[in-house]
């Protein structure tokens, strides 16, 4: 996982529809044809700095496999902190291309 991507990438995954950890994860590496791996030491702390910074929000339920878990919402700030982190990470990448192209 590239650094500074995991909650861009979480917020994303999450503009789908709300989802527990262990399917954010799973979300993650089936859209990156298992290029990408969301580590669980990684994921999580991820998810509770969003949650403090108010981009998702939190509920218990109940997983597919009947395991107790939390469900986590994208809100509206999440949205925009998403077009936020596109924008940037838009940019990073094409001056990096354009090193990478010119040097």
């Amino acid at each position: 996982m590239p650094p500074g991507t995991l909650a861009m990438l979480v917020l994303r995954v999450l503009r789908s529809g709300p989802l527990h950890g262990y399917a954010i994860a799973q979300r993650i590496r089936a859209l990156s044809d298992s290029v990408l791996e969301a580590e669980e030491g990684s994921l999580y702390p991820t998810l509770q700095r969003m949650l403090l910074e108010g981009w998702v929000t939190a509920e218990a339920g109940v997983s597919e496999t009947g395991r107790r878990v939390r469900f986590y919402t994208l809100t509206r700030e999440g949205a925009k902190q998403l077009n936020r982190e596109i924008a940037d990470y838009e940019q990073a990448t094409a001056a990096i291309q354009t090193i990478l192209r010119t040097a």
